[in-house]
C-alpha cells in the first residue's frame, strides 16, 4: 500500500495502514488511504461546515450508487431523459414506454430519474428487473415513480452533480426525449463530456414524438448560431443523431456496439477495443481516412498494454492504437462508426 498525499508524515500513514487492516482490508487500499488522508487535511483546510458537508454526502452518495450498481457492470445500460410533466396519454410518453420495451428486449437496462412522466414511461417499458431509478430530492417533487418505488436499484441523491456523474458513469448510450430545462441540462452536459474525452463516447439519440419539431428545431439552433458562427466544429454535429422512430432509436443504439467495445488512453496512445480485428486493407484505409487525428505514427493493431493487463481490463478483445489528437471527438465518432461496419 502506497499513500502519496502521507508520505511526508509516516507516523500517520502507518496508523491509516493499520486502520484500514483493523477493518479488515479490501478493494483499492491504497486509493482508500489517499481518500482517508485527503478527509483528515478537511480538519485544517476547509473551516466552513457547509463546505464540509458537500465532500461527506457526495462521497457518502458515491460510495453508494457504486454498490447498487456493481452487480450489474456487465450489462449495458441505456439512460432515459424527458420530461416529468409528460402524461400516458400523450403520445412522447407511449414512445418512451415503447422504446423502453424494445431496448431491454436487445438486451440493455434503463436508468431513469425514477420520476413521473417519460421517466416513469421508460420504466413501465423495460420493467423494474431492468430499471434502475436515479432519483433527486427536490422541494416540491418528485417521488419515486411506482414502477421503481419499492426496487432495490433505487437510489436518491441530494446533489445534482452526483446523481449526473452516476448517469453518465454508468451510461452506454443516452435517449432525450422532449422536455424541460433538466432534459436540456443532461443533453448538454453528455455532450460537453464526449466533446471534450471525459467521457467514453456513446450514441447519444434525441427523439422526437412521431413527425415532431422538437429535436429538429433545437438541431436547428445549433447549426444556425453554434456552427455557423464557428462556435463548434461540423464534426460535433456526428456525437448526437435525431429520430422519430423508437425502433431506430433502438437500432442506433445496438448498432454503435455490433464491433467496438470501449476505449482508453494509456499514457500516448489511444486504445480502442474491438470485437472483430480489421482486415490489413481496412487498417490501411482508415490510416488514409482519419490522417487528420493521428499526431504521429498510424492506426495499427496493438496488444493489451501493460496498464491494462494490470487492470484485467477487457482483455479478450482485439485491440487499435494510434497517437491521437485528443481534440477531434466528433471525428473518432465516424470512426467508431466505421469500425462497426467491418
Amino acid at each position: 500500500m502506497k499513500i502519496k498525499n502521507n508520505a511526508a508524515d509516516p507516523k500517520l500513514t502507518r496508523q491509516i495502514e493499520e486502520l484500514i487492516k483493523f477493518k479488515g482490508g479490501g478493494h483499492n487500499e491504497a486509493e482508500v488511504a489517499d481518500i482517508i488522508g485527503n478527509a483528515l487535511k478537511m480538519l485544517s483546510d476547509v473551516q466552513d461546515t457547509g463546505d464540509v458537508r458537500v465532500i461527506q454526502t457526495a462521497v457518502r452518495e458515491l460510495r453508494y450508487a457504486f454498490r447498487i450498481f456493481a452487480p450489474y457492470a456487465d450489462k449495458r445500460k441505456v439512460s432515459i431523459f424527458g420530461s416529468a410533466r409528460t402524461g400516458p396519454s400523450k403520445p412522447e410518453y407511449q414512445q418512451a414506454a415503447e422504446f423502453g420495451k424494445k431496448i431491454s428486449a436487445a438486451g440493455f437496462m434503463v436508468i431513469t430519474g425514477a420520476g413521473p412522466g417519460i421517466m416513469q414511461a421508460g420504466h413501465e417499458g423495460a420493467g423494474p428487473e431492468n430499471s434502475f431509478g436515479v432519483n433527486i430530492r427536490l422541494p416540491w417533487e418528485q417521488s419515486a415513480n411506482p414502477v421503481i418505488a419499492e426496487d432495490k436499484k433505487l437510489i436518491t441523491f441530494k446533489y445534482f452533480f452526483t446523481r449526473k456523474l452516476i448517469f453518465i458513469r454508468h451510461s452506454d448510450a443516452i435517449v432525450l426525449f422532449p422536455g424541460g430545462f433538466g432534459t436540456m441540462d443532461e443533453g448538454y452536459e453528455a455532450i460537453t463530456l464526449m466533446q471534450t474525452g471525459k467521457s467514453q463516447l456513446m450514441p447519444l439519440v434525441l427523439v422526437d414524438k412521431p413527425g415532431g419539431t422538437y429535436w429538429k428545431t433545437w438541431d436547428k439552433n445549433i447549426r444556425e448560431h453554434l456552427l455557423r458562427d464557428k462556435l463548434i466544429s461540423p464534426d460535433d454535429l456526428n456525437l448526437y443523431q435525431i429520430t422519430d422512430n423508437a425502433d431506430e432509436a433502438v437500432k442506433i443504439i445496438s448498432r454503435f456496439y455490433r464491433n467496438f467495445d470501449s476505449t482508453r488512453f494509456v499514457k500516448d496512445q489511444f486504445v480502442i477495443r474491438l470485437k472483430h480485428a480489421p482486415s490489413t486493407s481496412a487498417l490501411a484505409a482508415l490510416n488514409e481516412d482519419f490522417a487528420d487525428i493521428i499526431v504521429a505514427g498510424k492506426i495499427e493493431i496493438v496488444s493489451p498494454t501493460p496498464e491494462e493487463a494490470a487492470d484485467q481490463d477487457r482483455l479478450d478483445l482485439v485491440r487499435i492504437g494510434f497517437n491521437f489528437n485528443r481534440r477531434d471527438y466528433g471525428r473518432v465518432r465516424q470512426l467508431i462508426d466505421v469500425l462497426n461496419s467491418f
